[in-house]
């Protein structure tokens, strides 16, 4: 991997499952130190559901979140000392907090107890005003984008929440919203509208009721400008200033996750190869679809062999 312009990728809630991260603590010290400090910063045993579960537990929103942290920090521990010319970096939703851990704006500790409240504030906006997600496959982003407006009244609001790739937007808002707003959708011609089991209408106006807690939060912590540019979720532009990122990671929970776009943005910074550091590939697979430039650019990086092969690969250190 000699020569090659990082951008690391982290992945969002969603991809966690039960044993992630397990093999790469057995094979790297620098993992396993992870997920003690881990343990240590919360006050409970984040390393034993992640690795036995259970999976329901698991898959609560403030345990999520911590745990594809935590992940991502760990895959983050072994490959920073392989010297890789890091680009920039971004994280899809809750990545992005991965992406700041990376560039050295959040200490790990600070970086985990965020997320952790981050994910309490989410769920209880998601219990004080109940909403919902769809996916929607098949249409133009503009197409969704004014199907929302349409959809939406002074009661019930809908909105894009995720910009994931060409044809696959996610919309979030009021149950009844996006309800109608899927209808419409299909008679606009969409290939397939999901409903999502969410406790929340993420990424829209409902989650206003989290924001203060969560600059409460991040005003309680030392964030230091980044190492390397991180792309916003918000703008899809690359952000090297410690204020702003932290004004947008409080705006990201209320706005759209503009991934496909945050990805041309790498691309057009002169990423030439896409590491997706943490639990899963998803983020890779989308990265053909948003741009067929970055088609077989990526590279996801989770477990113990995908390390321990790119390690060998870039002439890294090994395992233990």
């Amino acid at each position: 991997m000699t020569g090659e312009r990082i951008g690391l990728l982290f992945p969002g809630q969603g991809s966690q499952a039960v044993g992630m991260g397990k093999d790469l603590a057995e094979a790297f010290p620098e993992a396993r130190a992870v997920w003690d400090a881990a343990d240590d910063a919360l006050g409970f045993g984040l390393t034993k559901l992640c690795w036995e579960g259970p999976e329901d537990e698991l898959t609560l929103t403030r345990n999520a979140q911590p745990a594809l942290l935590a992940h991502s920090a760990a895959v983050w521990a072994v490959l920073r000392a392989a010297g890789l010319d890091v680009v920039c970096a971004a994280g899809h939703s809750l990545g992005e907090f991965s992406a700041y851990h990376a560039a050295g704006s959040l200490e790990l500790a600070d970086a985990l107890r965020t997320v952790r409240r981050r994910g309490e504030l989410m769920f209880e906006g998601g219990q004080q005003r109940p909403g919902t997600m769809s996916a929607v496959l098949g249409l133009d982003d503009d197409v969704v984008e004014g199907v929302c407006r349409e959809a939406s009244t002074d009661a019930a609001v809908v909105v894009p929440a995720n910009f994931n790739t060409p044809g696959q937007v996610v919309i979030s808002g009021d149950v009844e919203a996006v309800h109608r707003a899927g209808s419409m959708l299909m008679d606009a011609g969409a290939r397939k509208v999901t409903p999502l089991n969410v406790s929340g209408a993420f990424h829209s106006p409902l989650m206003r009721v989290a924001e203060a807690g969560l600059q409460e939060q991040l005003d309680a912590v030392d964030f230091r400008a980044p190492a390397f540019p991180v792309v916003s979720n918000v703008t899809a532009r690359a952000v090297s200033d410690a204020a702003d990122a932290r004004r947008l990671l409080v705006e990201q929970l209320t706005s759209a996750v503009r991934w496909s776009y945050a990805v041309r943005t790498m691309l057009e910074l002169g990423v030439t190869r896409f590491l997706e550091v943490g639990t899963g590939k998803v983020l890779t697979q989308m990265l053909k679809r948003i741009d067929p430039a970055a088609a077989g650019m990526g590279t996801a990086l989770g477990t113990a062999e995908q390390v321990g092969a790119f390690l060998d690969a870039a002439g890294g250190a090994g395992k233990s």
